[in-house]
C-alpha cells in the first residue's frame, strides 16, 4: 500500500510555499563556498533555516558536482518526541515536503529490517523534524534520489554502523547524519563545549559526545564508528551557532556541519 508522510514543520522550519521555499534553499546555496571536496557522509544541523540553513548550506555546496550519480540518500535524525532504543523506518512509501515527494527506497529498507535494532515505527517520525528540513535541501541539490529515512533513538554506536553498513554502497549512496549541537548555553559558554566537540568529531571519536553536545549524538556516533573503520577523512565545514546567524546570544543552540570523504 501505497502511503506518503506528510509534512509537519513546513510553514514553521522553513518556507510552507513550493516556490518562496525553492527559492529560499538556492540562495542559501548559492551563498555557500565551493570547495573541492566529494562526500561520502555529511553531518549537517536541523533547526529552522534562518538559523542553521547557512551552515547546512555549506554542506549540501559540495553535493553540486556529484549530484548527477546519487541515487539514494540514507538519512539519519535524532528522535525529539518519541524515546525507544534503536533504529525506526517509517511504514510510509513517500515523503512529502511543498517541493514534493520523495520515494522511499523500498527494497533497501526492507533489507535492514533483519537487523534487531530495526523496527517500524509511525509514531517517531509523525512529527519529528531532524529528518524532515534536510529533504527541501536535498531535492533542490540532487533532484530525484530514493531516501532510507531512519529516526534514531537510543541505539548503540554498534549497531547503527552496522545498519549503515549494510546500506552503504557505492557513489550512489549518499549518507546524511542531521544533528545539531549544544543547546541554550550562553553564546560564550557555547563556543567552548561545541569546539570540543568539533575536535571529537575531527578525531572520529564518538565517546566524548553525549545528549548534551549534540542532540543527534546517538546517529553521529554511529557515524563515527563506522567511518573510522573505513579510513574516511573528515573536515569542519563550519560551526557557529544561533547568536552568529539569527538570534540573540543569551541562549543559543549550536550548529556544525562536517564532510567525510
Amino acid at each position: 500500500m501505497n502511503t506518503v508522510r506528510r509534512p509537519a514543520v513546513a510553514g514553521m522550519f522553513y518556507p510552507g510555499e513550493a516556490a518562496r521555499l525553492r527559492e529560499t534553499v538556492e540562495s542559501l546555496l548559492a551563498k555557500a563556498s565551493p570547495r573541492d571536496l566529494r562526500p561520502k557522509a555529511l553531518i549537517v544541523p536541523h533547526a529552522g533555516y534562518i538559523y542553521s540553513g547557512p551552515v547546512a548550506a555549506s554542506a549540501y555546496r559540495l553535493l553540486e558536482p556529484i549530484a548527477a550519480g546519487i541515487r539514494r540518500v540514507v538519512l539519519l535524525g535524532p528522535s525529539h518526541y518519541v524515546p525507544f532504543k534503536g533504529l525506526a523506518l517509517p511504514s510510509a512509501t513517500r515523503l512529502a515536503t511543498p517541493l514534493g515527494e520523495v520515494a522511499v527506497d523500498a527494497v533497501s529498507a526492507e533489507s535492514v529490517k533483519r537487523f534487531a535494532a530495526v523496527k517500524v515505527r509511525d509514531d517517531a517520525h509523525a512529527r519529528e523534524h531532524s529528518l524532515e528540513v534536510q529533504l527541501p535541501f536535498l531535492q533542490v541539490a540532487l533532484g530525484e534520489f530514493t531516501i532510507v529515512p531512519l529516526a534514531v533513538g537510543s541505539a548503540l554506536a554498534e549497531d547503527t554502523a552496522e545498519v549503515l553498513d549494510a546500506l552503504w554502497g557505492g557513489a550512489e549512496t549518499l549518507i546524511v547524519v542531521s544533528s545539531d549541537l549544544s543547546h541554550y548555553h550562553p553564546y560564550a559558554t557555547a563556543a567552548v563545549v561545541d569546539r570540543e566537540t568539533t575536535e571529537a568529531i575531527e578525531r572520529l571519536d564518538g565517546r566524548f559526545i553525549d545528549g548534551e553536545r549534540a542532540c543527534g549524538c546517538h546517529p553521529i556516533r554511529g557515524l563515527l564508528h563506522c567511518v573510522r573503520r573505513r579510513g574516511l577523512r573528515v573536515t569542519t565545514l563550519d560551526q557557529r551557532n544561533s547568536g552568529d546567524t539569527a538570534g540573540d546570544k543569551s541562549r543559543v543552540v549550536g550548529y556544525g556541519a562536517w564532510a567525510f570523504v
